[in-house]
């Protein structure tokens, strides 16, 4: 059986009235930014987030970015990071002139070690950015006490974590403000880029609403250095036909996590597989789902050999990366060794439970041979 890692066009047929219509909407009305799709979007999320505004733009990346810059991060401040995360984490500090300062994860959740952040405070930090990798909710309540003692700011980097829950509340609730991420492969993904910034803050989300829009609120008033960066018409209207499906599709995903958790766990016992831990109090999203094993690109490949499809996410730590280069002397064990273990199985709501038993029993057959070998 054929599976792949993730196709995008089924979500597309298994809706296609819905986004047909939301396109003719759209185009009929001749009107393409800044209207009334995107505002209703904006309140539809919010309210999905349990949080009070949203304001949507141009990408993760921006949305990370100009949520940094409405708290005033800039030059000469620091902003504690994941080490292991995708490098938009990063470049959302750097492109505020602040300096990201790496923090290790935990290895059985992925998320940033709680512990060890206090010990990265300096009187530069001005921010936190937690990121709920794969879709699991970082430890939220000790990182907001932290950030309550030393006075930071904390935005939470939401973009693989669409849906997910931390002791009862939504992702992009818990902290000051959140950065979401429509890319085409999130769980609630756009036909294209786009991104929000949620918020329980009235004035951080003006001044996003203004920073995304050249600096202005009011048309050629421009009060600061803005920028372009908003989530057109036509997309907000296809992410509010995926929102109305999205926590259907995230449980479609929790049934194939069940499944790989189910299934691996007396592999995971026997052949030194580490599979994810889900505290009691996270209900992950699922984005995805990633085990860690030693002979990973052997793996990997007789898996694409089975026609199974996989990824590494991510396979350069940000800090060996060109772009951060001065970085490169750090001592990040625990980013680099999981550089060079992790694996995301296939992952996605068009996928059956069928096919996740597939990738199970030739994973299965895969290191039996191996270790008979």
């Amino acid at each position: 059986m054929r599976v792949p890692f993730l196709e995008l066009k089924p979500a597309y047929l298994e809706l296609k009235e819905e986004f047909d219509a939301a396109y003719h909407r759209v185009m009929d009305s001749g009107w393409y930014l800044l209207g009334e799709e995107l505002s209703s979007l904006e309140a539809e999320y919010a309210s999905y987030c349990e949080t009070d505004h949203c304001v949507g733009v141009g990408s993760g990346l921006d949305a990370l970015t100009l949520a940094l810059r409405a708290y005033g991060i800039g030059p000469g401040d620091e902003v504690i990071v994941p080490s292991h995360t995708f490098i938009a984490t990063w470049l959302s500090v750097t492109h505020c002139g602040a300096t990201p300062v790496p923090v290790e994860p935990r290895l059985d959740t992925y998320n940033i070690d709680v512990e060890k952040i206090e010990a990265a405070i300096t009187p530069r930090t001005k921010a936190i950015v937690p990121v709920h990798l794969y879709g699991q909710p970082a430890d939220m309540d000790p990182v907001m006490e932290i950030a309550d003692r030393h006075d930071l700011v904390v935005i939470e980097d939401a973009a693989q974590a669409q849906g997910a829950r931390y002791k009862g509340r939504r992702v992009g609730s818990l902290g000051h403000a959140a950065a979401h991420s429509f890319y085409p492969g999130k769980n609630l993904g756009a036909f294209g880029d786009g991104g929000a910034v949620t918020t329980g803050d009235q004035r951080i989300a003006n001044r996003v609403r203004s920073l995304r829009n050249y600096g202005s609120v009011k048309k050629y008033h421009h009060n600061e250095i803005g920028f372009n960066s908003r989530l057109d018409e036509l997309q907000a209207a296809f992410l509010r036909v995926r929102l109305r499906h999205l926590d259907t599709w995230n449980q479609r995903r929790r049934d194939l996590a069940a499944t790989y958790l189910s299934e691996l766990s007396p592999l995971a016992t026997r052949h030194s597989i580490l599979i994810p831990t889900v505290p009691d109090w996270a209900a992950p999203a699922w984005h995805l789902f990633v085990i860690q094993i030693e002979t990973r690109d052997q793996l990997q490949e007789e898996l694409k050999q089975k026609d199974i499809g996989t990824l590494v996410h991510y396979p350069i730590p940000n800090h060996h990366s060109k772009a951060y280069e001065p970085y490169r002397e750090l001592s990040l064990p625990i980013a680099e060794g999981l550089a060079s273990k992790v694996l995301s199985l296939p992952m996605s709501p068009s996928m059956d439970l069928d096919s996740a038993k597939t990738v199970v029993h030739t994973l299965t057959a895969s290191k039996r041979n191996t270790n008979d070998g």
